[in-house]
């Protein structure tokens, strides 16, 4: 006969603590998502009891963060000297060091799992470049990794000042639903800066057909020189029908990432999710990750078949050169220069929270002279 477990998943042996959930920002550039992860971050610390959470950042090019970031990708990855050895833009850059730093993140899985115990969140602040994260191999990994270790959600980050026009909301919906069907786990809208912009016409768009209609009507542009509708005016009506069953089931809440209002709606949008994805997403989760080893092993499987192939054929066409291959333990090394180290600041003394940006501290090696203020 089993033990009954108690709501938190305990058993008589003790009370188990849930795994902390992963709460993943995305978000256009200049939406605000690193001041929401700081405001989000103050929040939690000034709970009472408080309860800091685990934050990591995987923007390689911000100069400072508003946060104390205990991963952060700035002290792994030098992002203005992969730009020089790989002669890339800072397009480029950004990639390519979120995928040097895709290649050891198990490590990092690695460090959190330490922490799991004795935190009840874990944020990760993306790249500024939406599309660097959400459409790069290293994106997905990382989004797939973190969701099959914790309950994960996306916060989606919308600057409510700037969708006020019709086709910038849209435009914003459109990517949301996108986002939100390739990563395949609990999504909540974030209306940032409701200080400057209520988001209630957002909410009114989303929940009434006819008022979106009617805003797209009453907006300049939306009409030819002949009084008929505009080709974009007609793709944004048709949008907004396909948009309608995406809108029931989407968590909306509006923040102030300056004024910290909506804060803790949030938070209760976000612990919701979990059920959510224990129930709706981590089944898809395990079925998808069992298709993908499967077929990883298929292709290992038909690999390793074809090298054994063509090894008896090398055997039959050049015996005596087979008969003097050797194996030589001295080469079988890591050639990759041993693992990188992925440093966790929670372990060290922590400066305090004025952060100089005129003194470089992230790569003391480069001389380069910041101006004073003034």
């Amino acid at each position: 006969m089993s033990t009954p477990s108690g709501p938190s998943g305990s058993t008589g042996a003790g009370p188990s603590k849930p795994k902390p959930i992963a709460i993943i920002t995305i978000g256009m550039a200049g939406a605000g998502k690193s001041t929401f992860v700081q405001r989000i971050n103050s929040y939690l610390h000034g709970l009472n009891p408080p309860k800091p959470p685990y934050i990591l950042n995987l923007d390689p090019a911000v100069t400072r963060v508003p946060f104390e970031a205990n991963i952060d990708i700035r002290d792994t990855v030098n992002y203005q000297e992969v730009m020089k050895q790989y002669n890339l833009g800072p397009n480029g850059g950004i990639l390519t060091a979120l995928n040097l730093f895709t290649t050891k993140f198990d490590q990092v899985l690695g460090l959190v799992e330490k922490r799991a115990d004795s935190v009840d969140y874990v944020i990760l602040d993306t790249p500024g470049q939406i599309e660097i994260f959400t459409w790069s191999a290293s994106g997905a990994i990382i989004t797939d990794a973190v969701a099959s270790s914790l309950p994960a959600v996306v916060a989606y980050i919308i600057d409510t000042p700037r969708t006020t026009a019709p086709a910038t909301f849209m435009s914003n919906m459109l990517y949301a639903c996108s986002i939100l069907y390739k990563t395949k786990l609990p999504f909540i809208l974030v209306f940032n800066k409701t200080d400057v912009e209520p988001h209630d016409f957002a909410l009114e768009w989303m929940q009434d057909f006819e008022a979106f209609q009617a805003a797209l009507a009453s907006h300049s542009g939306t009409r030819d020189s002949e009084g008929e509708p505009t080709y974009m005016n007609s793709l944004m009506n048709s949008m907004s029908l396909v948009l309608d069953e995406f809108y029931k089931h989407l968590k909306t809440v509006g923040v102030s990432s300056m004024t910290g209002a909506g804060i803790k709606e949030f938070f209760d949008a976000v612990d919701a999710s979990r059920t959510e994805y224990e129930t709706d997403y981590l089944p898809e989760l395990e079925r998808a990750r069992k298709e993908r080893e499967k077929s990883l092993q298929d292709v290992k499987e038909d690999s390793m078949n074809r090298l054994m192939k063509d090894v008896a054929i090398d055997r039959e066409q050049n015996p005596e050169a087979f008969a003097r291959d050797r194996w030589d333990e001295d080469d079988n090394e890591d050639e990759d220069g041993g693992d990188i180290d992925i440093i966790d600041q929670s372990d060290e003394a922590w400066p305090g929270q004025y952060i100089d940006v005129t003194r470089p501290r992230r790569h003391p090696d480069e001389s380069i002279n910041w101006p004073r203020p003034g």
